[in-house]
């Protein structure tokens, strides 16, 4: 048993070895398609994979992200503007990246979109307040997908969702534990269904990081507004001491 066990455990040291010896060669023309890349984890990959030679565009929420991204990168990184619940905020993004890949199809598409407020208990939420975190974190990156499919199949590219683990702990109201647990299901369907084209679809479950999206200011005036419009059998039944609490 000792001898079997040993023998798994050198040949799993031996595929990682020889799998993580792979490297993606002659960067040349390979496009990467980001989203989310104003701030955080999205901006620091766009700035990472251009140093390493491939060719970026990254779509920031505004302009300045946009400039400020540019800045500090080599030419060859490109930026769009991209709103995610606005499809034709996405439709004119992937018509920039069909003209930036002319014809080259894309290598690879990051998606990573975090809007997380409001987050409350379930009763202080109405449906607007489920669909303004669930358009940008959920149907906003499928939709896009979506379209950029036929370019991710003429390459044989890859699709790469970026996750937050603290999204797939429900312990709060809201859409965004929803919008990560969605994201989880499709990409597993996608991964099956997108094998027949050669091309792949990976989930990174990333831990928790500070970043731009996630401001315990922002959140609290989220409470405090959706604590003020509770009707008063609502506030009642929970009570002063909780909210301030």
């Amino acid at each position: 048993l000792h001898i079997v066990i040993l023998a798994s455990i050198l040949f799993l040291i031996v595929y990682w070895l020889i799998r993580d010896s792979h490297r993606v060669t002659n960067l040349n023309g390979k496009h990467v398609f980001i989203t989310g890349c104003d701030t955080g984890l999205g901006n620091s990959l766009a700035k990472w994979l251009d140093k390493r030679g491939f060719c970026v565009i990254a779509a920031c929420a505004t302009e300045k992200g946009g400039q400020e991204l540019r800045s500090c990168c080599s030419l060859s990184l490109k930026t769009v503007n991209l709103n995610l619940a606005d499809s034709d905020s996405i439709s004119r993004a992937v018509a920039f990246v069909t003209k930036e890949t002319a014809g080259k199809g894309l290598f690879g598409l990051v998606s990573h979109a975090e809007g997380t407020a409001p987050v409350a208990p379930t009763d202080w939420l109405r449906l607007e307040d489920f669909h303004s975190v669930m358009d940008v974190s959920l149907l906003g990156l499928i939709e896009i997908t979506l379209k950029l499919l036929p370019l991710l199949k003429k390459a044989k590219g890859r699709v790469v969702n970026l996750i937050n683990t603290t999204g797939l702990m429900a312990f709060v109201g809201g859409g965004y534990k929803l919008s990560t647990w969605g994201m989880e299901a499709f990409s597993d369907t996608l991964r099956r269904e997108m094998q027949l084209f050669g091309v792949k679809v990976s989930i990174v479950e990333h831990g928790f990081f500070r970043a731009g999206v996630v401001n315990s200011d922002v959140i609290e005036q989220h409470l405090v507004r959706l604590w003020n419009r509770l009707t008063p059998e609502i506030r009642d039944s929970y009570g002063e001491k909780y909210f301030i609490d």
